[in-house]
């Protein structure tokens, strides 16, 4: 226990918990060996500090340590910087240059967002890791090298490995030892030593007094679901200490920078008994549910309609009624993504006789069913909000930069 608490001081890590502890704990053992390492948890835990330990507790820790964000290089030159490329390989390789795996030789690579790396290069870091073999972009020679691979990732693999995402071979070899990060929400006594920690940094950046918070402040602090966990308390505590002119912080004052928690904010589709939730990978799963409700409540509308008819009664309380019924049905489901007009016959086409069968009503819905259009109408929404930050608007769409640089590329979204 006692050099967990050096190496927290070290490393500058606040927290008491028992997972935090295991967390060190394992980094610190497996540090003297060779052995891949996977640490998964939300965004804004603090993975990024796990590596940087593995490395300076390993015999490596006087060659280099490389940190790499695989989600910030876009698709088509992670190759060449991962494993670095010859000259003239592709237009702009003006010169040979060495990629991380080289450069990084007896050393330890940390690569940050493993799960955005594309299926080729997945291909390639997974032969680095069984041999320690890599070729060059536009060569055809094998040089080798001797790294320690240390990744992260927010992203459940998983998942992603059901997809089709992520290489299952691939997973297997980095998660020979597995670090998860806990989130903050479930690091409750943690909450207000770092909010005191965070306080008293920007009291000595900006040369004021630190925060304090009264006992409902922080309750309020602790009972919070804190869904950017680390970054976001981070963000919160600088945030007060710069635009609050009183010290002592009561709860009224700190749920002013609480933003709703993200659950209350996300569109939420439920089942026909309207329990239980559904949760989806991707946008475009989302427009599928939403078409094949649509579509079903098109259907239930139409025997609605047809069931209103054979009652005995004046053909106008029953368009009435129609009427009524399309209505609350659209405000249920009034949506930008789809617009479904609907023609419903009037009273002259509706013959009220004992002596003719009654004729089933048509119902003629024009539905846009294109999904490349409703994609490229949401990324320029997206786009127009955020003034052209790709960035923001990635974070706005719920998918990766590169995901949204790889869609603007494909459709020639201006």
């Amino acid at each position: 226990m006692m050099e967990v608490q050096k190496i927290k001081q070290r490393f500058g890590i606040i927290g008491n918990t028992y997972a935090l502890n295991r967390a060190i704990d394992i980094a610190v053992q497996v540090s003297p060996t060779d052995l891949s390492v996977l640490i998964t948890g939300e965004s804004g835990t603090g993975k990024e500090v796990f590596p940087k330990i593995i490395h300076q507790f390993s015999s490596r820790k006087h060659a280099p340590y490389i940190p790499v964000n695989c989600g910030a290089i876009p698709e088509g030159t992670i190759d060449s910087e991962l494993f670095g490329h010859e000259k003239g390989a592709f237009t702009g390789a003006l010169s040979d240059r060495k990629g991380y795996f080289e450069v990084a030789d007896k050393g330890t690579i940390f690569l940050d967002e493993i799960g955005e790396l594309p299926l080729s290069t997945q291909v390639r870091l997974l032969r680095v890791l069984e041999t320690g073999e890599f070729i060059k972009v536009g060569s055809s020679k094998v040089l080798k090298t001797n790294v320690r691979v240390v990744a992260a990732t927010n992203v459940n693999i998983p998942k992603s490995v059901k997809e089709g995402k992520f290489r299952e071979d691939l997973f297997y070899r980095l998660n020979t030892v597995p670090i998860l990060m806990s989130p903050l929400r479930e690091r409750k006594d943690d909450i207000y030593l770092l909010f005191r920690k965070f306080a008293q940094d920007f009291a000595e950046r900006y040369r004021m007094p630190p925060l304090r918070l009264d006992e409902n402040a922080q309750q309020l602090l602790k009972n919070y679901r804190w869904p950017g966990n680390i970054r976001q308390l981070k963000n919160i505590t600088e945030q007060i200490s710069v635009i609050e002119k009183e010290r002592q912080i009561g709860a009224e004052n700190l749920q002013a920078y609480l933003p709703a928690s993200d659950e209350n904010l996300l569109p939420a589709i439920y089942s026909d008994n309207k329990k239980q939730e559904q949760s989806f990978s991707s946008e475009r799963e989302i427009l599928y549910q939403v078409l094949f409700d649509m579509k079903k409540d098109m259907t239930d509308l139409k025997k609605l309609v047809f069931d209103l008819m054979q009652k005995s009664g004046d053909a106008s309380d029953i368009q009435k009624d129609s009427a009524v019924l399309i209505h609350k049905l659209y405000k249920e489901h009034e949506m930008d993504l789809i617009h479904n007009p609907v023609e419903v016959p009037n009273s002259a086409n509706i013959t009220d006789s004992h002596d003719s069968d009654i004729q089933d009503t048509e119902v003629f819905v024009e539905e846009s069913l294109s999904l490349e259009d409703k994609e490229i109408e949401l990324i320029r929404k997206a786009l127009e909000k955020h003034k052209g930050k790709r960035k923001y608007a990635a974070q706005d769409l719920g998918i990766s930069e590169r995901t949204l640089y790889r869609k603007i590329k494909e459709y020639d979204i201006n």
